[in-house]
């Protein structure tokens, strides 16, 4: 006699499919809503925006605040510096990663607590702004774009997560096998540990090309007007944007018009400096997520 088959108690696949898409869908929306806001409020009338009247659709689109931003001649110069400054910080920044983080990940490295302990400690504590800045003019760099690179070379809390995904994510077998064979460290980080770390390495990537790209303090200290990164340059714009009393006073519509104008720069602005980098993003995807995940589970 067959023994009767225990009734399941819990959900059914479908409906843990449907209530898990559901989900995802409201976290979605939770995350991508404020984005389309921004660009929606980019084309339309501020007034309506602040009376509640813009939710889905523009409301008196006009392309006012762009033209605006766009009519300041240093926006070229500074979307080229941006471009500049991302691309060789992060080839710098990831080098710089990669170069401390297979060191620290091999056990057998004389003195790795040492400076494991060395990295985290700079991760707590610093000089601060102007004893940074001394030194960093002390060493000739004011003026310089090296300036925005040099003083955090290492970015530590990236270089932890490299050291991990090497120790906990690549055979230690593989590279023992290739040291067997005569292969030098060098060979084996170059052969084995970057091609088996492209996910991680994209992760980082992605990583600092979002810093130097939002990065608008650092060139403020450091470096000159005509070195202005894009954040920086519609930062002065949004300033200039900012007019007094006797300037409003010339301006046809005086506050009202230029307090509208100001509004608009806002979020044309941030659609302009957050455009290239969701543009770029779609291209790593895959691999960023790979990155993250690679690891985070180990038997």
């Amino acid at each position: 006699m067959s023994k009767p088959v225990a009734k399941s108690h819990g959900l059914s696949d479908k409906t843990s499919d449907i209530i898990l898409v559901v989900f995802c869908s409201i976290i979605l929306l939770i995350v991508a809503y404020p984005l389309y806001y921004i660009l929606v409020a980019s084309v339309s009338n501020p007034y309506d925006v602040y009376a509640g009247k813009t939710f889905l659709l523009p409301s008196e689109f006009t392309l006012d605040g762009y033209a605006a931003v766009f009519a300041d001649s240093s926006i070229v110069t500074g979307f080229l510096n941006s471009v500049k400054y991302t691309v060789v910080g992060t080839l710098f920044s990831v080098i710089m990663i990669y170069l401390v983080a297979y060191p620290l990940s091999q056990k057998s490295m004389p003195g790795r607590s040492f400076f494991s302990i060395f990295f985290i400690v700079t991760m707590y504590f610093g000089g601060g702004l102007i004893p940074t800045y001394l030194v960093v003019k002390d060493t000739g760099l004011i003026g310089n774009m090296w300036s925005l690179f040099l003083p955090g070379g290492v970015a530590v809390g990236n270089m932890i997560i490299v050291r991990n995904y090497i120790e906990n994510s690549i055979p230690k077998e593989l590279m023992e096998a290739a040291q067997i064979d005569g292969a030098s460290h060098l060979r084996v980080f170059w052969n084995i540990i970057i091609p088996l770390s492209r996910p991680i390495m994209a992760v980082m990537v992605v990583f600092s090309m979002v810093a130097y790209w939002n990065d608008w303090f650092t060139p403020m200290i450091y470096l000159t007007s005509e070195q202005a990164s894009l954040p920086l340059v519609l930062r002065n714009i949004l300033i200039k944007s900012s007019v007094s009393t006797a300037q409003a006073s010339t301006i046809s519509g005086g506050y009202a018009e230029m307090n509208k104008l100001t509004e608009m720069l806002k979020f044309s602005s941030m659609v302009v400096a957050a455009v290239p980098m969701l543009v770029f993003y779609p291209f790593v995807q895959k691999y960023f997520e790979k990155g993250f995940m690679a690891g985070a589970v180990k038997g």
